[in-house]
């Protein structure tokens, strides 16, 4: 009998492991994606003169391609871009505004993600 009860419990820990997956890795890939977003808009280099300053066809692409290393799928498009500030001290502000499928067993679902550079 209670080797009967350790396996259903860790059948169903397994089962519970199996079925949250997807939605953690969907979250974490999120917050991977807005710390990148904090990075692209400090623009170092560009701050510090290794670097001219970018465009924004450029920062959309830059962000369009740390969405990809993350396996979130974006068009240039759905990148929010706002600058403001003087030509001293340029202030960016990145945004990105997507929707993910989750597909447990059985179920499936979809979650809205909208993160930013802002702190």
């Amino acid at each position: 009998m209670g080797k009967t009860k350790l396996i259903l419990g860790l059948a169903v820990l397994a089962l519970a492991v199996a079925a949250s997956w997807p939605l953690a890795s969907c979250e974490l890939a999120n917050l991977e994606l807005r710390a990148d977003l904090r990075d692209i808009a400090a623009q170092n280099a560009a701050r510090i003169g290794l670097a001219s300053p970018s465009t924004d066809e450029d920062l959309r692409r830059t962000v369009v391609r740390a969405a990809k290393e993350y396996e979130i799928q974006l068009e240039p498009e759905q990148v929010i871009l706002q600058r403001t500030g003087t030509a001293e001290a340029p202030i960016l502000y990145l945004a990105v505004d997507y929707n993910v499928r989750v597909k447990l067993p059985g179920y499936s679902f979809t979650l809205h993600f909208t993160p930013s550079s802002a702190r």
